[in-house]
């Protein structure tokens, strides 16, 4: 079954918001920090106003008010800023609106952004840019935890922004600010913490996961803006963008322009990959500023290198205290979590959300209790990446299962067996329950990757399982279908296409519930004046909460053709079908062939030549309940069950992967290339993670954002064994049992190979990426212990 956009992507005509292009259209380009942590005393962009083919200008001075601009601008040299604000709020963000447009008083990281123009090319941007001069006055920076959480430590935000906390069920809380440099803390608690009196074992490790991933779509950020129609308070903004949640980005521009929603008008195309990083406001707020100013269009498209600037994964620190029995028997765990949330909190407090809460694994325990703080620093800012939370929580959690296996004696996948949650069994209480069985999954990568069998020398074996809530929290999706006289369907949705498959499994949803050919479905442009409300593309949600939202479309909209057909023909509506253009009405008696009848001569028959359209809408979100952690129960879950056979050089650490064995479990399959290439890319992007792959930071500095700098997989990383296996198990919540999958396949790599190494070599590697020198470090310690 061929992807419904395989051929305008192979010939390269699907078109990409970044290659928008309008008449007249000017370029914008940003002035960055050179440093990581520092007052903006002056600002003069006089010679770059003088620079040839300079249309606009943007500093600090557009987005404050007379006050600010006073207290913080004043000594600023600008001959054209805005007379007045163009604003009404000048910082963005999810939970914490901390991040401004430009900068204001202070920089916090090198590569923040300073000053914005707009010219005729990049190139007189880029010249202009150069004539601007900006006075710092260097602050101290804090690069890591240990200075960001020191007594002493200068905060980076002295004064606290505007922020929320969203409403909690059972067990669960939130807060932002607990301390100096914590933009936000979650915390989970659950059962009786006296089980930890009740254990055999207590056993406590840390784990480092400093795995600073940098998303690395192909496509970069940007938006073009346009300001089109009415008067200047009255006029309309329009932007073509790279992103995956078009919906929430209206909202927060409206809001920093003081305007209503019903003045943005976002359209999005194919993304060119977004992995996390492609949700809330990037390019979109300098582009519209610029356009305004200007009063002309603006591109504003970022270089693959300033990705590096813009947006990468947490690292983290775990510290996990487990209690078992001697047999195995899982008790309790309390669990603390660091995050590395960068110069702004971004989606940090959600990734803090999933990290806290997914710590614990897919296992049963008596008590479970978690604190995850996201700390903030003087480096680029970390957001939403693939499995957001996953990631840094299944590294340490089936890290430390394996290593309570090895202590207890246990062989590492019975102590699984014996753990995990059951299919139908609730994760904890007020959640959904398991819809996979988790045994099976493993027993199928342990069976295939050998872990009962011999090794062959050097050689060792390890499995895990990766696990995260799926389908967003609270997440609200809407869905239209339109039926033509002539049989034909459009798709109206807010799912975005950035890869994974998504426009062809909903067209086929659509296709199996009115039953016509999925060629004869065809999938609407994704606008937000006219297409029906998303919350936004992630969290594996496009199957499990849209593909609802769509088979119900469908189902309204097929009921409405066999409403009007019995109506036409005179027959009882429970006598009518209808299959590829054609209603069927089955025989008074029940006997014999039914009798067909194109729905196009019906159509006809009551509203004319003009035809007509039959529309169905359809609309899910998990009901909200007070009793569900996270204020609604999960709408289902992502797996991903690892193994991994690998090989260490004892003299230089290097590891070499020669067996991996990833699954996903898709509940039912709509196409199985998109499912295989999802699980396959995920497990790559694992890959790359686990061995060599992060943003290096040299203090505050970034010393590999560029993209000839950083190592990312290539071919010859590949395995020379490397099996995917999708199953079906048929349990998931969406259209005839499907489930999301995309990141599960991600979360158990990392941790596969650590427990590999560990059973190669004797020795546990409890930091990540698992480079040549971490491994030779923790072999080199090893040895010296002896």
């Amino acid at each position: 079954m061929t992807r419904s956009d395989a051929a305008a992507k192979v010939s390269g005509t699907a078109p990409y918001a970044v290659d928008v292009a309008i008449t007249g259209m000017l370029h914008a380009k940003v002035l960055r920090s050179p440093h990581p942590h520092a007052l903006v005393t002056q600002i003069d962009t006089v010679e770059a106003e003088q620079t040839p083919g300079v249309r606009a200008i943007l500093t600090r001075r557009d987005l404050l008010d007379t006050e600010l601009r006073e207290r913080w601008a004043g000594n600023d040299v600008q001959h054209r800023p805005a007379d007045r604000p163009l604003v009404a709020s000048h910082s963005y963000g999810y939970f914490v609106k901390d991040q401004p447009i430009l900068a204001l008083d202070r920089v916090r990281y090198v590569g923040d952004s300073v000053v914005a123009i707009a010219a005729d090319t990049e190139l007189a941007a880029a010249r202009a840019l150069s004539r601007v001069q900006v006075h710092y006055e260097l602050l101290p920076p804090v690069a890591d935890f240990d200075a960001a959480l020191a007594d002493d430590a200068p905060e980076i935000f002295p004064e606290a922004p505007l922020a929320m906390t969203p409403v909690y069920g059972q067990g669960a809380s939130g807060g932002t600010r607990p301390r100096p440099n914590v933009c936000y803390r979650f915390a989970y608690e659950t059962g009786d913490p006296a089980a930890f009196d009740r254990c055999d074992h207590v056993f406590v490790d840390e784990f480092g996961f400093d795995g600073r991933q940098q998303h690395l779509h192909l496509e970069p950020f940007v938006a073009v803006a346009r300001w089109a129609g009415g008067t200047s308070d009255d006029n309309r903004l329009e932007l073509w963008s790279s992103c995956q949640n078009p919906f929430p980005v209206r909202k927060e521009m409206a809001r920093l322009l003081g305007i209503g929603e019903h003045r943005v008008r976002m359209q999005v195309s194919y993304l060119g990959g977004g992995f996390g990083a492609k949700n809330g406001c990037k390019t979109e707020p300098i582009a519209a500023l610029l356009a305004r100013k200007a009063g002309a269009p603006v591109r504003y498209c970022l270089t693959m290198d300033e990705g590096f600037l813009t947006m990468r994964q947490h690292n983290a620190r775990l510290r996990l205290r487990t209690g078992v029995m001697s047999d195995g028997t899982l008790v309790a765990r309390e669990a603390e979590v660091l995050l590395d949330a960068g110069a702004y909190a971004d989606a940090s407090p959600l990734v803090a959300e999933k990290a806290g809460y997914r710590v614990a694994g897919p296992y049963r325990w008596q008590h479970i209790r978690t604190v995850t703080d996201a700390v903030l620093t003087n480096t680029t800012p970390a957001g939403p990446f693939r499995g957001f939370g996953g990631p840094q929580a299944n590294f340490a959690c089936e890290s430390q299962i394996d290593m309570i296996a090895e202590r207890l004696g246990i062989d590492p996948v019975e102590l699984r067996r014996r753990n995990l949650i059951g299919l139908g069994e609730a994760y904890v209480p007020g959640e959904s329950a398991m819809d996979s069985d988790l045994a099976e999954g493993l027993e199928l990568v342990a069976d295939r990757i050998g872990m009962d069998q011999a090794r062959p020398a050097g050689r060792g074996r390890g499995v895990a399982v990766g696990f995260k809530d799926s389908g967003g929290v609270n997440k609200p999706a809407q869905a239209r279908i339109k039926v033509a006289t002539s049989g034909d369907a459009w798709v109206q949705c807010g799912t975005v296409e950035m890869g994974q498959g998504a426009q062809t499994a909903l067209r086929e949803v659509a296709a199996r519930v009115l039953d016509v050919p999925r060629s004869r479905v065809h999938w609407s442009d994704l606008d937000t004046d006219h297409t029906p409300f998303d919350q936004g593309t992630n969290a594996s949600s496009s199957i499990s909460v849209m593909g609802q939202a769509v088979q119900k479309a469908a189902e309204a909209a097929r009921l409405r053709i066999l409403q009007f057909s019995a109506t036409a023909l005179e027959v009882p509506v429970e006598r009518t079908d209808f299959t590829d253009g054609m209603v069927l009405v089955s025989p008074q008696d029940g006997s014999g062939e039914p009798d067909r009848r194109p729905l196009a001569p019906l159509v006809m028959g009551t509203y004319g030549g003009t035809g007509f359209e039959f529309t169905g809408e359809g609309f899910f979100k998990a009901p909200s309940d007070s009793r569900a952690p996270l204020e609604s129960p999960c709408v289902s879950w992502e797996y991903g069950w690892g193994a991994a056979e690998v090989s260490v050089d004892a003299d230089t650490g290097m590891v070499t992967v020669h067996r991996l064995v990833v699954s996903g479990d898709a509940g039912t399959v709509l196409h199985a290339g998109a499912c295989r290439g999802q699980d396959e890319g995920a497990a790559v992007m694992g890959l790359g993670g686990a061995l060599f792959e992060t943003m290096r930071f040299d203090g505050p500095v970034l010393s590999n954002g560029r993209l000839v700098d950083y190592r990312v997989p290539r071919s010859s990383d590949l395995p020379p064994e490397f099996i995917s296996i999708t199953q079906e198990q048929g349990h998931g919540p969406g259209p005839f049992g499907s489930k999301g999958l995309g990141e599960g396949a991600m979360l158990p790599v990392a941790s596969a190979i650590a427990n590999a190494i560990a059973d190669a070599t004797g020795v546990r590697v409890t930091s990540m990426p698992l480079t040549g020198e971490t491994v030779l470090a923790a072999l080199d310690a090893a040895r010296n212990n002896q």
